[in-house]
């Protein structure tokens, strides 16, 4: 049966503007997005097989274009459009760290870095380059690859730290296949980027480590 052929109080979209998002099951806001099923199938049966298929929702929005297309009723038309909301989730926390005091919003900012981080498949190094008021303005990738303290560069986040007239500075990495809890590499790079930086008067006030949904603030473990 058609989602359209369905009781109003029960079709997600009508469920979605009456009673909010958070009432709308994983499967059930996917199919909002998907708008349509294929033959046999509604649009939440359809979403209901997507996430399976991937094992969740992290698994299919980290899916390939040919991962994503290789299911029927998928293609590279609803792949971009994923791909776009994703961005605009990433964007419009952004202009909140942009237009507020990031460490009044410490929810906000792992919010973010778990959307910038979580998707990598790769270890990446991202500086977060605040102003005098702890704004954001500007988030960059500085590295790949695996993280040591001899490959990330001290010079070069000093160098952007200095180009953007930044007054301190957030770090942050991801574990891909790991957990949270960092490494002594990890504890070896922040202290000499913390020494680095100090010699132009740029603080590091957290260094993150995110793995799947869980950040650690060397911060909040006494570790900076």
């Amino acid at each position: 049966m058609a989602i359209s052929d369905w009781p109003a109080q029960d079709r997600p979209r009508e469920r979605l503007i009456k009673e909010g998002a958070a009432a709308l099951s994983d499967a059930e806001l996917l199919a909002v997005f998907l708008r349509t099923g294929v033959k046999g199938k509604s649009a939440v049966a359809l979403a209901r097989d997507t996430v399976a298929h991937f094992g969740s929702l992290h698994g299919l929005f980290n899916a390939s274009l040919a991962q994503f297309c290789a299911l029927h009723g998928m293609g590279a038309a609803k792949f971009a459009q994923l791909q776009a909301v994703m961005a605009l989730a990433r964007r419009a926390i952004e202009e909140e760290l942009r237009d507020g005091h990031l460490l009044g919003s410490p929810q906000a900012v792992k919010d973010y870095l778990r959307l910038i981080l979580k998707p990598q498949a790769h270890e990446s190094f991202f500086v977060l380059f605040l102003d005098v008021k702890n704004r954001l303005i500007e988030t960059q990738e500085m590295f790949r690859g695996t993280l040591t303290h001899t490959s990330v560069y001290p010079r070069e986040v000093v160098k952007a730290a200095l180009a953007l007239n930044a007054a301190s500075v957030l770090l942050a990495h991801n574990h891909p296949s790991g957990t949270s809890e960092p490494s002594e590499s990890d504890l070896l790079l922040t202290r000499t980027l913390v020494q680095a930086l100090a010699l132009v008067d740029v603080r590091i006030l957290d260094h993150f480590v995110v793995a799947g949904h869980q950040v650690h603030s060397f911060s909040e473990h006494g570790q900076l």
